[in-house]
């Protein structure tokens, strides 16, 4: 039987938590850079990157002894993006500024590029020489590949759940083995 405590954790070698570290850094940058000064807006997106991030590091943490906690944080982590996602709509909406569309190329280019690059570092260099409405689109871009890969890593969460259980049945069957093992 395989090690039914498997020491996952591995949360920073997840594309999923890389691209989430991309938006938290893009986020970052942007809310102190375009928003007003004590405008609430700031502290909102920051955090909605920030829970994001975290609670798939979390939720990686938890799936040693809980499937259900990496699920629901996993879930929680999707939640949060949706919310910045928003955010970053509102922002391009209420300035009467371009939020691309599908089959724009900048839309297309920008696409190809954030789907080829998951280093954080990228990021905070290729923004800095660009403007809101640029990067507010960057941000969607990034958030809508986010959502997917978080959609296909739960349903994947859910098919082992499916397939090999909770802890609880994990434990119970490496038990019983031993005991067949051991004769008893």
């Amino acid at each position: 039987m395989d090690d039914f405590l498997p020491q996952k954790g591995h949360y920073k070698s997840l594309i999923i938590y890389q691209k989430a570290e991309c938006i938290y850094d893009v986020t970052f940058y942007f809310a102190h850079q375009y928003l007003s000064k004590g405008d609430r807006t700031i502290d909102q997106m920051i955090q909605a990157a920030r829970s994001g991030k975290q609670n798939i590091a979390e939720g990686c943490a938890a799936s040693t002894t809980s499937k259900e906690s990496e699920i629901k944080l996993t879930n929680v982590a999707k939640a949060s993006f949706q919310e910045l996602l928003v955010d970053y709509e509102d922002y391009l909406r209420v300035r009467g500024l371009e939020q691309w569309k599908d089959d724009d190329n900048r839309f297309v280019q920008a696409r190809i590029v954030c789907a080829k690059h998951n280093d954080s570092a990228y990021y905070r260099e290729a923004i800095e020489q660009r403007r809101d409405e640029t990067i507010a689109n960057i941000a969607i871009i990034l958030l809508k590949q986010e959502d997917y890969l978080l959609f296909k890593y739960i349903e994947r969460l859910k098919d082992n759940f499916l397939k090999f259980g909770g802890i609880k049945e994990q434990m119970k069957r490496a038990r019983l083995e031993y005991r067949k093992k051991k004769g008893e």
